[in-house]
């Protein structure tokens, strides 16, 4: 019987993140953390012969949070666009995990047409030796374009 290594555990910091927005890619190096979660959505159905009742799957609904450290205008940008213009802007993130650790290789996950739902306009906190911010965002589709490979057992 065999067991999962530890060094197969993917570290945490070996990753890179992405946006694709407007046509231009801009590496997300100062993004702290993000997770994108995939949620079904049910209906419930009772049948004759059945006392329980059953649930049948109709969809499905991204959503996903970014924290980064406060070092960037850019999704303050795409709020005001939205505020000023009318215009809401969607784009893609490409999360690439990858730890050169473990015999896993790479994953690459790419969550399309991702839209804000709020954003921190202006921040400060004295008490904070680093200032963050986190946004919520959804998501209406995703690619996976390198799938890890499956670990060698000790």
């Amino acid at each position: 019987m065999g067991f999962f290594k530890a060094e197969d555990t993917i570290g945490g910091q070996e990753a890179r993140g992405y946006i694709t927005i407007e046509g231009r890619n801009e590496e997300l190096f100062y993004a702290k953390k993000i997770e994108a979660k995939v949620e079904k959505q049910k209906s419930e159905i009772k049948t004759l012969g059945k006392r329980g009742t059953q649930n049948r799957a109709i969809g499905w609904k991204g959503t996903g949070t970014l924290t980064v450290y406060y070092a960037t205008s850019l999704f303050r940008e795409l709020m005001l666009k939205y505020m000023k213009e009318g215009k809401d802007v969607y784009f893609d993130i490409t999360v690439i995990n990858e730890d050169p650790t473990s015999s896993l290789g790479r994953q690459t996950v790419v969550l399309k047409n991702c839209n804000l739902d709020e954003v921190s306009m202006a921040a400060f906190d004295v008490d904070s030796e680093v200032l963050e911010e986190e946004m919520a965002f959804t998501f209406e589709d995703v690619d996976l374009l390198n799938k890890f490979n499956k670990p060698i057992l000790g």
